[in-house]
């Protein structure tokens, strides 16, 4: 009998140990998925279509939060921000139960909510960004660029369907949906106190990973290719520059041809 008892307190002092073991592994689950999304990486959710087809309505993206504190935000980069004022319609968004925001609140849930923006940086501080050229297309400084990212109504030719002509304050920039004929960004918010312009102290982060849906789970590409040389332009005396598309095919037409 005694020994039947000791064998009794055994088996439930493991049980004991193995729920205690597990209470432990998930609260220390939980303070690290908080610190994580308080100091390092943010889930997001898509509301709309103005970074179409390269974000989608309902996907969700992770965001780096060491951009623009740590690391700098760079031309091609999207960034999640917070609405400067006036940029965003209020709309309906999905109501999350009581379960759901405290997995928001520790980041193991994307937050649903209409305070912020996403779009792509299309100029950095000190930069002229100027649309269109005569081929319609987007000018950084003098450059006329390629974006292959870009969404057109069928028939457009151009790349925005309004003319603008602007520098980027220091520590501000320049964003633009990709979706260009459906997105309300720096173009049409010239108009509000920040002149369209979005400050680096309203960037919560860069969207680096698109984690829903899962067929279509991958990295987001800044096209860093896109934007190359355009420091060097901006250092320059600001006379128009060719892209290195443009330029490729002037040096190909100069090349002795074989007659």
């Amino acid at each position: 009998m005694a020994q039947r008892a000791e064998e009794t307190i055994s088996g439930t002092a493991k049980v004991f140990r193995f729920f205690r073991d597990l209470l432990v592994i998930v609260i220390i689950a939980f303070v690290a998925s908080y610190a994580l999304k308080t100091f390092l990486v943010r889930a997001f959710y898509i509301p709309s279509g103005s970074m179409k087809e390269t974000l989608q309505v309902n996907d969700r993206i992770l965001v780096n939060q060491l951009v623009p504190n740590v690391q700098k935000v760079d031309r091609g980069d999207i960034v999640v921000f917070r609405d400067p004022g006036g940029w965003v319609y209020p709309q309906a968004m999905p109501e999350a139960n009581g379960f759901q925001k405290v997995l928001q609140q520790i980041g193991l849930a994307a937050e649903v909510t209409d305070e912020y923006v996403v779009k792509r940086v299309i100029g950095v501080g000190g930069d002229h960004v100027e649309c269109c050229d005569m081929n319609g297309l987007m000018m950084i400084n003098g450059v006329p660029i390629r974006e292959p990212y870009v969404v057109m109504p069928e028939g457009a030719t151009r790349v925005s369907e309004i003319d603008f002509d602007v520098t980027v304050p220091e520590g501000s920039v320049w964003v633009m949906g990709d979706n260009r004929y459906a997105s309300k960004d720096s173009r049409y918010n010239q108009d509000q106190p920040g002149k369209g312009f979005v400050s680096e102290d309203e960037i919560v982060g860069r969207a680096f990973l698109l984690n829903w849906p899962l067929n279509r789970f991958g990295l987001l590409d800044s096209y860093s290719d896109v934007f190359a040389g355009l420091d060097d332009a901006q250092q320059s005396d600001g006379e128009p520059q060719e892209s290195g598309d443009d330029a490729q095919r002037n040096e190909d037409d100069e090349k002795p041809k074989e007659q």
